[in-house]
């Protein structure tokens, strides 16, 4: 196992998860049923590992046949249209 690629999995993605809707709404759920946050915690955690699953299998299965680099430059690209997208949207609001 690389001990690198661990670290680096973990730290992105928990960073990204961060005060993200994912965690907003296990927030909520969690504060809705605060006797009951054992099945909150197994079911965000179970919804997140099934979630990260279908990305590994998808990208394993996409590197056979795009270049993963052709693949990190279309997702910076979407990253960023998502982005302009979402100014564009916060903009239009006012």
């Amino acid at each position: 196992m690389d001990l690198k690629v661990l670290v680096t999995v973990f730290g992105v993605v928990f960073l990204a998860e961060l005060g993200d809707k994912t965690q907003l709404a296990t927030l909520l759920f969690a504060s809705k049923s605060p006797g009951n946050l054992v099945p909150v915690f197994i079911g965000a955690s179970a919804a997140l590992i099934v979630a990260s699953a279908i990305g590994v299998l998808a990208g394993g299965f996409i590197a056979h046949y795009i270049n993963p680099k052709q693949l990190s430059y279309a997702a910076g690209a979407g990253f960023l249209l998502m982005g302009a997208w979402t100014m564009w949207q916060a903009a239009s609001m006012n």
